[in-house]
């Protein structure tokens, strides 16, 4: 099984980059004057955090779209003029694939760790 690192490099550096907050840009100026991305995040951004909080905040987020969702239901069912079938249902998706988003990013990170744990050392 030969696997290529390249790619596999290049989504980490890309991945590493959104988490810092840092535009392409300054990823590459930052790769340039050879610091990593997440010092140049704290020195060009003051709004960069660790991993568990982004994660943290994600969960979160997923969480405020399902109270919409219920809140909007509830305000339909009720009876209120200004909620459409049109928003109820396009919230429920939005919170259905924020959800289903939410899943899959948890199942790769179990794999990756599963991964890393089989390997010998």
């Amino acid at each position: 099984m030969k696997l290529d690192a390249a790619p596999l490099i290049q989504q980490m550096n890309s991945m590493s980059q959104q988490a810092s907050g840092l535009s392409p840009q300054q990823a590459i100026q930052a790769d340039k004057i050879g610091i990593s991305p997440a010092q140049g995040a704290s020195q060009g951004n003051a709004a960069s955090g660790n991993f568990g909080q982004l994660l943290s905040d994600a969960i979160n987020h997923v969480n405020s779209l399902q109270g919409q969702t219920n809140d909007l239901r509830t305000q339909f069912d009720l009876g209120d003029k200004n909620v459409s079938l049109s928003d109820v249902m396009i919230a429920a998706q939005k919170s259905s694939i924020a959800l289903d988003a939410t899943i899959e990013v948890r199942n790769k990170v179990v794999e990756a760790y599963k991964q890393v744990m089989a390997m010998p050392i």
